[in-house]
């Protein structure tokens, strides 16, 4: 028997995932507090997919590799408008952009590499990449919610160099993982499709 695929926490993820699109236009509008509601509401939908998928007993395959592609997507479309619009009192600076873009595309290609010369694998948040994940939310949070102000706050550049040290952190230790097969399952097919 096979897996539901759209079960409540794929739909909140495929949510989020149409959010970030509007997130996009209502930044380009500088609708700052607007566009800040909406980063909430999606942040929202991230927790309570988890939530339900574990407490709800919901968990998919699908699931556990929508999840990721979901905060990636909101995050590197929040980044790439927050470093490039006209019109911010605060911005994500580019070379932050630039290499938090490159981390994930290395990790896309890696694991890419490794599906496709060992059969299906998913690859296992590591604490570095969750934390790397909550520092980079907390920054498109954070420069929203100055832009929604009109304000600026020179500590903030305290947190893109922790966002910094997080991205290059995190990038090594999944290449680590990687590398020695830690962190990886294989799709143990009997089990889920049943």
């Amino acid at each position: 028997m096979s897996q539901p695929i759209l079960t409540v926490p794929n739909q909140l993820t495929i949510l989020r995932m149409t959010l970030a699109p509007f997130l996009v236009v209502l930044v380009l509008q500088r609708e700052f507090s607007w566009a800040l509601v909406l980063f909430v509401v999606a942040g929202i939908t991230d927790l309570l997919d988890g939530v339900i998928a574990r407490r709800g007993h919901q968990k998919t395959t699908l699931g556990t590799v929508m999840d990721p592609i979901a905060d990636k997507i909101l995050l590197s479309a929040s980044f790439i408008v927050l470093t490039w619009s006209s019109g911010l009192t605060t911005r994500i600076p580019a070379w932050l952009t630039v290499l938090s873009l490159s981390r994930d595309v290395l990790i896309l290609l890696t694991a890419a590499l490794i599906n496709l010369t060992s059969g299906w694998r998913i690859f296992l948040p590591s604490a570095l990449g969750k934390l790397s994940t909550a520092l980079q939310l907390l920054t498109v949070g954070l420069v929203l919610l100055l832009n929604a102000l009109g304000a600026e706050w020179r500590a903030i550049e305290w947190l893109f160099r922790s966002v910094l040290a997080a991205i290059l952190l995190s990038a090594l230790h999944y290449l680590y993982l990687a590398s020695t097969g830690r962190g990886l399952r294989a799709r143990a097919v009997e089990e889920e499709d049943a």
